[in-house]
């Protein structure tokens, strides 16, 4: 019980020299390692700096935020203008591709969805979005998933099976749907469809090669 006393204090510290955060409306309690951070801010931005800050401290296991985000009494904000405001946002911001994210906004909540290439523009989608005034909450369910391009999947499947004359890589079909490839056609060998399939799966993104390759 000394450690988690202990821990609760540094992590009250941490909060209280964060300029970002008024701690006095954050309450700290500490059990075996994890801490539960509780009260209310005025806005989603402090909510997540709060969290972050607890998060930095040394010993700490785990995050429970029981911390509500209370708009202040003038925000009327509608959620058609959140929706609005948080989409110009991502729609600006270079690192989210704003054609494969979406949102939607109910009582404040936005929900982001949809599926990028990397970590980082899942992030950045949701960061841009922090410090928007009248958000309550932000649920980020966007996926990260690589796009499979038809054409780069023809292409690896030709590069490989070129190597082997007289094999006429044209007679292989392609189809994808999301990152599942289903390959089709005919071939001389049972060789010659396990190098077709192989090339598929050194595709990025691909998830599942489905082979209805015909050996002649």
């Amino acid at each position: 019980m000394r450690n988690d006393h202990d821990l609760q204090k540094r992590v009250q510290e941490q909060l209280d020299c964060d300029p970002a955060i008024n701690s006095s409306h954050i309450g700290v309690a500490v059990r075996l390692g994890v801490v539960t951070l509780s009260g209310h801010v005025p806005s989603f931005g402090e909510k997540r700096a709060g969290e972050i800050a607890a998060g930095q401290v040394k010993g700490v296991k785990a995050i429970v935020s029981q911390i509500v985000v209370e708009l202040p009494g003038g925000c009327q904000t509608s959620d058609e203008t959140v929706a609005e405001q948080a989409s110009a946002r991502l729609g600006s911001n270079k690192s989210v591709p704003a054609d494969r994210v979406h949102l939607s906004v109910e009582r404040g909540v936005v929900t982001l969805r949809g599926d990028v290439d990397w970590q980082y523009q899942r992030q950045a989608a949701e960061d841009d979005l922090h410090h928007l005034d009248c958000i309550r909450q932000i649920h980020n369910e966007i996926a990260i998933k690589p796009p499979v391009k038809v054409e780069l999947v023809r292409d690896k499947v030709r590069e490989v099976l070129a190597r082997i004359a007289p094999l006429d890589a044209d007679n292989i079909s392609v189809k994808i749907d999301g990152s599942r490839v289903t390959l089709s056609g005919t071939v001389n060998s049972w060789h010659e469809k396990g190098l077709a399939q192989s090339a598929v799966w050194s595709v990025p993104g691909v998830t599942a090669v489905v082979d209805d390759i015909a050996v002649a």
